[in-house]
């Protein structure tokens, strides 16, 4: 979902040169539904093989990925563990409206209105296990590597930063920052252009930094944590009622304290439970980062599975061979 307190955070473009070179831990689920939802035909339909198969994601990462490591952008993929119980309600409601999306769909269907199609397909998008697996397998061919997070990857994205493991962490959503990421980089797109709604709109990359963060906010991290409880986070849906951002903030701000915010706001759920599993998120501390050169026969049998093109394929290929150098230094 990610905390409604974009608004409130001061960004930053960042050009591509000063991000050349540097490390990144990427919430994999954030840029896999990215690709799942802006990867599809005009009537909304996926990318499918002739199979029936889901390829939009395949389509994402053997295009976008690899235009990043031209770029010499190294990137780990941080994948979603199991979620935690206090996720229970917002993927009820998250069923809920998938379900509504889908019968939208269907009568948009049978009407052969094709805008309402590909509008409401977006809204039935589900990360499957099958997805995800493949991406996984897909991520390693490129050299990558793939870390499986316990629970939630924004927390094991945000321990790899905060640890200087990578530079930052890569998110459209900034919920990384509740776990204390330092930075964050938002809009990572060679191609300066992003699709929303049908329409590329242009962008920038963008960084925020958490420093930055507290400093304008004049709040510190625990504040920053009951901010985004008042106004919603996964573990407690809507926040509270008729809080939005601003208001949050000059609560926070008055405030200061935990018990004195919720004191004086009428909150509909236990801010206690919801502020300990920000606290308590399991990861995980043995990883391993390594990245390896491109394993071209595993890359080949993924695509060709799915029905990609060989010109495709060999066009790919050509784009992850180092341009000088031969040995392993010279993939990154």
């Amino acid at each position: 979902m990610g905390i409604a307190i974009t608004e409130l955070l001061p960004k930053k473009e960042i050009s591509f040169e000063r991000l050349k070179g540097k490390k990144f831990a990427v919430d994999a689920s954030n840029v896999l539904y990215q690709f799942l939802s802006s990867i599809r035909q005009k009537d909304g339909t996926p990318l499918m093989d002739y199979k029936g198969n889901i390829t939009s994601h395949l389509m994402g990462l053997s295009t976008r990925v690899p235009n990043l490591m031209q770029q010499n952008i190294k990137l780990a993929f941080v994948f979603d563990g199991k979620p935690p119980e206090m996720k229970f309600e917002e993927s009820q409601i998250r069923k809920k409206r998938k379900k509504v999306a889908q019968e939208k769909y269907e009568k948009a269907k049978q009407e052969k209105d094709i805008d309402s199609m590909s509008k409401y397909s977006r809204q039935t998008i589900k990360l499957t296990k099958d997805i995800q697996e493949e991406s996984k397998e897909f991520i390693k061919a490129l050299g990558l590597p793939v870390i499986q997070a316990p629970s939630e990857a924004e927390a094991q994205v945000a321990f790899l930063a905060e640890q200087g493991d990578v530079w930052a962490s890569i998110s459209q959503d900034t919920d990384t920052f509740l776990y204390q990421t330092p930075r964050l980089i938002r809009n990572l797109t060679v191609s300066n252009r992003r699709r929303i709604r049908g329409t590329y709109i242009k962008v920038e990359p963008e960084i925020i930094e958490l420093k930055d963060i507290l400093t304008s906010l004049k709040i510190n991290q625990d504040q920053l944590i009951a901010l985004s409880i008042l106004v919603g986070t996964d573990y407690n849906p809507g926040g509270v009622h008729r809080v939005g951002p601003k208001t949050a903030l000059k609560l926070v701000q008055q405030y200061k304290s935990f018990e004195k915010i919720f004191a004086n706001v009428e909150a509909e759920f236990n801010w206690k439970k919801v502020y300990a599993t920000f606290k308590n998120m399991p990861i995980i501390k043995n990883y391993q980062l390594n990245w390896k050169a491109p394993d071209f026969d595993k890359i080949d049998k993924i695509l060709t599975k799915h029905d990609f093109s060989q010109d495709r394929i060999e066009k790919l290929k050509e784009k992850l061979k180092p341009k000088k150098q031969k040995s392993l230094d010279g993939w990154f």
